[in-house]
């Protein structure tokens, strides 16, 4: 049974289209974020989803009931807002139960309502405590527990980190993994933070101009993009786009890259991933996509038939991250970046040998920007 279905759902404030036909669903107990630039819809959508703002047409279903026009206390969600939107002369104790006293619930329940989500956050030693007398991690813990508190059919989630300073904010992503691994509870998750987005989700929905664009698992809107957009918006850093030119045909297709500078590069595309499409743009340039990943260094114990296509670039920045480096690569009409080990001890100005790994590239047509390969 689908705990969320929205369907063909629009948007407008006055003459803007802020959502255009959104589409869709998800299973109860599954974690959906909503993730894309400022602007994309994706706050709208929730507030939709919560009845905060009347939609202009289409429906919105929880739990196999339309809501589309119901009011928020009648659609049965507990939301967690950015700002914590705590009651600041209430003890936190209070903040948690108080949406439990609006509904009637008897006192006893409500009591224990309170002591079993101050465990399970591990707050039972602020119950007494006001808002002021909190951090800011602190605050978002009192936020998530009110919503806790209740057992409603889906939660939703507004930026609720986007206020915490980087530690705390990786700290928190870490518990509302743990909270949902544990509860199994129905939440849709506003973001803008991919790396967010990548580490909490069971399914992305990638939005732009108030539509998704794609939805689906982390790995398939990390690894296989639907388009440009999607390609470039996940991922730290995000993926090389390198201008080419797709010549050959089926069974021997190669990429012409062009260097300023340099010989022109020839990467052959492996036949298991030609499509249809490519016929189309023989001939023609094309956007090559290329994760920092997919470079490696090369070892010079590998033999001429070694996996990847070997270069060796010039390498222009090199910047150390700790747990690995990123090399800046003179490679086509620009720089690309790459990620390699630690270990690795070239410096700026020097040439390093690479490896690409042609397996994992994809291909974009350069004026639709959509998906080629």
């Amino acid at each position: 049974m689908a705990a969320l279905e929205i369907n063909d759902v629009c948007k407008d404030f006055g003459s803007e289209q802020v959502l255009k036909d959104v589409s869709l669903a998800i299973d109860s107990g599954e974690f959906l974020i909503l993730v894309g630039p400022s602007g994309c819809g994706k706050s709208t959508l929730m507030n939709a989803i919560a009845g905060l703002e009347p939609v202009t047409s289409g429906e919105i279903h929880i739990a196999d009931e339309n809501v589309t026009w119901q009011t928020p206390a009648e659609r049965d969600i507990a939301m967690v807002f950015q700002s914590y939107a705590l009651y600041p002369s209430m003890t936190v104790r209070q903040n948690i139960s108080f949406g439990l006293e609006m509904r009637k619930v008897p006192k006893a329940e409500r009591e224990a309502a309170v002591e079993r989500v101050a465990d399970l956050l591990q707050i039972s030693h602020l119950l007494e405590r006001k808002p002021a007398q909190l951090s800011g991690g602190q605050r978002q813990r009192v936020a998530m527990g009110r919503a806790l508190a209740r057992e409603p059919k889906v939660y939703l989630f507004d930026e609720p980190l986007s206020n915490l300073d980087a530690k705390l904010r990786v700290e928190m992503r870490t518990e509302i993994k743990k909270l949902h691994q544990r509860l199994g509870t129905t939440i849709v998750y506003v973001t803008h933070d991919q790396i967010e987005a990548m580490t909490l989700a069971d399914s992305i929905a990638v939005m732009r101009d108030g539509r998704i664009l794609q939805l689906g698992s982390p790995d398939e809107v990390y690894n296989d993009p639907v388009d440009l957009f999607v390609a470039g918006f996940m991922g730290s850093p995000s993926m090389n786009f390198i201008m080419a030119t797709l010549e050959g045909e089926a069974g021997h297709y190669r990429l012409r890259v062009e260097t300023p500078g340099e010989e022109s590069l020839n990467l052959p595309w492996p036949q298991e991933r030609e499509t249809p499409a490519m016929a189309e743009q023989a001939g023609r340039p094309v956007i090559l996509g290329l994760r920092p990943e997919h470079f490696a260094e090369d070892d010079a114990r590998l033999g001429d038939d070694a996996e990847g296509v070997l270069l060796t670039p010039q390498i222009t920045v090199v910047e150390p991250t700790g747990a690995d480096i990123l090399l800046q690569l003179a490679l086509g009409e620009g720089d690309a970046t790459a990620r390699v080990g630690p270990k690795c001890r070239v410096k700026a100005g020097e040439r390093l040998a690479l490896r690409i790994d042609m397996a994992r590239a994809v291909l974009f047509d350069r004026e639709t920007e959509q998906r080629l390969a």
